[in-house]
């Protein structure tokens, strides 16, 4: 009875357990087999920019830092901080006391100076007339030749003390006026026009000009600004001289547009980070712009309007891989349609086709000798087909085609492929399956 029962059951056990074997391989084949899920994006018209950016900070073009050339006792402010002055304008006073006692010391020594000149002049006079008397003495053998020798030599010594007299007082009016220099620097002047942006000093307090010159405020002429922006030495050969350039700041208030002045040679390196000083001017008339206001500043390389535009991701390299070759020849023949067959009513035949794209190709490139080849896949009846183009201006998201694309084209940007499930616990049966990308084959 028991080998009754097993050969009963034993042929319907085997046809299922064959079932299931052939729709598991079925399965498994058509799982192989099924062509992948595309991501894929538009081609479109639109304006692309390329472009350096930089950090900085907005500085007055033209400021002077206005200190005290003498020490004393800061007694007055005429002006405050924001108020604009005009050059010449007087901007604060120190204590004239020390000063105003040594100009006049000065004069009371020029006029004794003066006195002693006038008294050496009369004694030059008298001088002369010995001499003269001693002369004609000698002359008639009246006196001795030491007695004449002694009047000329009284003559001379007194006309030395003149001259000597002389000297001193030109030096003390030297003197006195720079004494009367030092009591005039008492008084600071605006030395240009502009407005007061910071003070660096108070009323009451000493200031000590000996050893250094001690600043009390700052002009700026807040109608032109410069920005200083910082430039790794990465990008610093793609900026020069004139180029456009434009910058917005952390507070709003729109966008300013201008070019570069200069980039200064000698760079400032930061924790080993190189950074050269690009400088560009910008008008400020309605003085929006603040001193030390933080810009982010593009320097433009390049920039297109209304120009058709592709996604980087849909571009790669233009040499072909192997398994592209393959499925180029599998479809030589059924590509008519899409970018070569668009142009196989001019051309007979697909050599002709191909001579009149590289003529295209070239006679762009000639023009835009920065123009690089790069491959696109183009969606045609729903299949990826290879298609050469020619990109100019390429951000890092987009890209400028000059040849090969056209808008309303569909390129191919990635793949979607079925992610493993992975279980919670590493058991990778029990997850459900998840979406994932990589790049195009």
């Amino acid at each position: 009875m028991k080998k009754l029962k097993i050969w009963k059951f034993g042929p319907i056990t085997l046809g299922l357990t064959a079932l299931v074997l052939a729709a598991g391989a079925y399965f498994a084949f058509a799982g192989r087999t099924k062509a992948p899920d595309y991501q894929t994006a538009d081609i479109t018209r639109g304006d692309i920019e390329v472009s350096i950016s930089a950090s900085g900070k907005i500085q007055p073009k033209n400021y002077v830092d206005v200190g005290a050339q003498v020490s004393g006792q800061l007694e007055e402010f005429l002006f405050e901080v924001g108020d604009v002055v005009e050059k010449g304008d007087l901007l604060a006073r120190i204590d004239e006391t020390l000063a105003a006692a040594k100009v006049e010391a000065d004069r009371a020594q020029l006029k004794e100076l003066e006195a002693s000149y006038a008294q050496q002049q009369a004694s030059l006079e008298l001088s002369k007339a010995n001499a003269a008397r001693a002369d004609m003495l000698y002359k008639a053998d009246a006196i001795s030749q030491a007695e004449y020798q002694a009047a000329v030599a009284d003559r001379k010594i007194a006309t030395a003390r003149l001259a000597q007299l002389e000297a001193q007082i030109e030096r003390q009016n030297s003197t006195l006026e720079a004494d009367l220099a030092t009591l005039e620097f008492t008084k600071i002047y605006a030395p240009m026009s502009g407005t007061i942006v910071s003070q660096s000093a108070v009323v009451g307090q000493t200031l000590n000009a000996n050893q250094t010159t001690p600043t009390i405020l700052r002009i700026a002429d807040l109608s032109v600004m410069t920005v200083e922006a910082d430039v790794s030495e990465a990008d610093v050969l793609r900026v020069e001289k004139g180029q456009e350039a434009y910058f917005t700041t952390l507070g709003g208030g729109g966008q300013w547009t201008t070019n570069v002045r200069q980039v200064l040679p000698q760079p400032e390196v930061l924790n080993d980070v190189v950074l050269y000083k690009v400088l560009l001017d910008v008008e400020n008339k309605d003085e929006k712009l603040k001193p030390e206001m933080t810009a982010q500043v593009f320097c433009v390389q390049g920039k297109a309007e209304n120009a058709i535009i592709a996604p980087v991701a849909a571009l790669r390299e233009g040499q072909r891989r192997r398994g592209d070759e393959g499925e180029r020849r599998r479809n030589r023949d059924d590509n008519k349609t899409g970018f070569m067959a668009a142009r196989a009513s001019d051309v007979s035949d697909e050599d002709g086709l191909r001579q009149q794209i590289r003529a295209e190709m070239q006679k762009i490139l000639e023009a835009r000798p920065d123009a690089e080849r790069k491959m696109a896949l183009v969606m045609i009846d729903g299949a990826p087909q290879p298609r050469p183009v020619l990109v100019g201006l390429q951000n890092r998201t987009q890209a400028e085609i000059l040849f090969g694309l056209e808008p309303g084209d569909v390129v191919v940007t990635g793949e979607a492929v079925m992610a493993p499930p992975v279980a919670r616990n590493g058991d990778r049966s029990n997850r459900p399956p998840a979406m994932g990308r990589r790049g195009p084959r």
